[in-house]
């Protein structure tokens, strides 16, 4: 019987790109890039290369997916018959992460997020609701490399509510202090007495070492470092507008709580014994965190060109919060109550039957703002709807905006049910440019309505937008002369 010739086909390996190259991707949210591979990989374009390019981008999909996946990201590639391409789709978060190159399994690659409102807008409104949603850090490698697009206050911003949290959250302990008494205390070194005392005639100066209830005095000195840190660092930022004298004032608060403490740099030693405590409460965690990249002269990626945190920032929750904070103007200046989501104060539970059996488990608007007759029920949702409706209309909008926009207007027309007065009004509340805002307020369009036909009560929808923006100016007025019309 013949033997049969095995024919092996050689494969070409995977090579390793330029360690030097340490590519870093920028690109807005709630938007679409494609990119040559060759570019990414630094591999030459061409047919020749589209194989190992293919098997590149496949196991470097592979190799992110789960990063990618809780970050919002969506990646593909595909092969237009010439060269290989990736396809990045980005979602409703900001911020950096690091990805692994295919080859070596190190993080040689970055990703940054910028969000597609500008930062010199989302500043003001980060101060207007007192930093309550700010860019948090990810348990991730640092990156290797990143642009200088991110200001530097927003990690300043970062630093200075932890070492608020973290004053606040201190608690005074027991130290061993060594003191000269005139009275015996704790343990008395009667050597030292008889030896350096007694001869130079200080009869009345016992050495003393004893537990004594103190601050920790160098965590605080500590502190204080970091304050003076970005409080002398903020003072060159002010050009970015003036919400930055904002944290300059709290800067300036940290400071005068620690008058009387030197500011000194902690040793990596002081650094490690402090994150290796038993108990960290999470705002001692945090705050240790923070004055190691104070200390490191780190920065969030996109701060330097050199190594930087990854972070992240949901702009669906920061959208939620600025319109909460507007909302809640409204409510003050119109006499309502309102009722947060976030605060649980919505929630009403769905009650299947039986228990067990059942989908959803609780209906949770956004706000609710309650008058004697009247309810307004809000959901803000960090969509490109409004923008989009306006500019190409209902009728030639995209299959998928009438799908994602018709599921919101369902949505609310749900929580209209849970309204217990007379008359009802359902809002949806979407993100849009200052400039744009302005045009449809002149042109008397910056609320567009419509009652629901065979309701058992007065219903009606609305759709409007705020502006990504927290300079002075009153964009709530059209909101609130439509609220005195209804309550007159």
């Amino acid at each position: 019987m013949a033997k049969r010739n095995s024919v092996r086909r050689a494969v070409a390996p995977l090579s390793a790109p330029p360690r030097e190259r340490n590519p870093c991707l920028e690109l807005m949210d709630q938007s679409s890039l494609d990119f040559p591979a060759a570019d990414l990989f630094g591999l030459p374009r061409g047919p020749d290369s589209a194989p190992t390019l293919a098997r590149l981008s496949e196991q470097f999909i592979h190799t992110n997916h789960a990063q990618l996946s809780r970050f919002d990201l969506r990646l593909g590639h595909r092969f237009d018959g010439s060269q290989v391409y990736l396809s990045l789709s980005t979602g409703n978060q900001v911020g950096a992460i690091p990805l692994q190159s295919p080859t070596t399994a190190r993080y040689d690659y970055g990703l940054v997020v910028q969000p597609r409102f500008p930062w010199v807008g989302l500043g003001p409104m980060l101060a207007v609701m007192g930093w309550r949603i700010a860019p948090q850090p990810l348990r991730l490698p640092l990156l290797r490399r990143s642009e200088r697009r991110v200001p530097a206050w927003v990690l300043s911003s970062m630093v200075l509510t932890r070492m608020h949290a973290l004053l606040r959250s201190l608690t005074r302990r027991f130290e061993d202090t060594h003191e000269d008494r005139t009275a015996p205390r704790g343990r008395v070194d009667w050597e030292a007495y008889a030896l350096t005392r007694i001869p130079h005639g200080r009869l009345m100066a016992l050495p003393c070492t004893f537990p004594d209830l103190r601050d920790d005095r160098s965590l605080l000195s500590a502190i204080r470092y970091t304050v003076e840190r970005h409080y002398n660092a903020l003072h060159g930022q002010r050009v970015h507008g003036a919400f930055v004298n904002s944290l300059i004032e709290l800067a300036r608060d940290l400071l005068s709580e620690l008058r009387g403490v030197a500011a000194v740099a902690p040793g990596s030693a002081q650094r490690h014994a402090w994150t290796h405590r038993t108990i960290l409460p999470k705002p001692f965690r945090e705050g240790i965190q923070a004055i190691d990249w104070t200390v490191d002269d780190r920065g969030l990626a996109g701060l330097s060109d050199l190594e930087g945190i990854p972070w992240v920032m949901p702009m669906e929750r920061f959208f939620e919060a600025w319109v909460e904070t507007q909302f809640a103007r409204l409510a003050r200046r119109t006499g309502g109550t309102l009722r947060s989501g976030r605060k649980h104060e919505t929630v009403r539970h769905l009650d299947w039957q039986p228990s067990s059996a059942g989908s959803q488990r609780a209906l949770i608007p956004d706000l609710c703002i309650v008058w004697e007759d009247l309810t307004l029920i809000v959901d803000a949702k960090y969509k490109r709807h409004w923008e989009d409706l306006q500019e190409t209309g209902w009728r030639h909008a995209s299959s998928d905006l009438r799908d994602s926009h018709r599921h919101d207007l369902l949505q609310v027309l749900a929580y209209a049910n849970l309204a217990q007065t007379s008359r009802v009004v359902v809002c949806l509340v979407y993100p849009c440019e200052l400039s744009h805002w302005n045009d449809l307020h002149l042109r008397g369009r910056a609320i567009q309505s419509a009652d629901v036909p065979g309701a058992s009560r007065p219903t009606s929808i609305w759709l409007t937008a705020l502006p990504m923006t927290g300079v002075e100016g009153d964009t709530l007025a059209a909101l609130e002369q439509r609220i005195q019309g209804l309550l007159r």
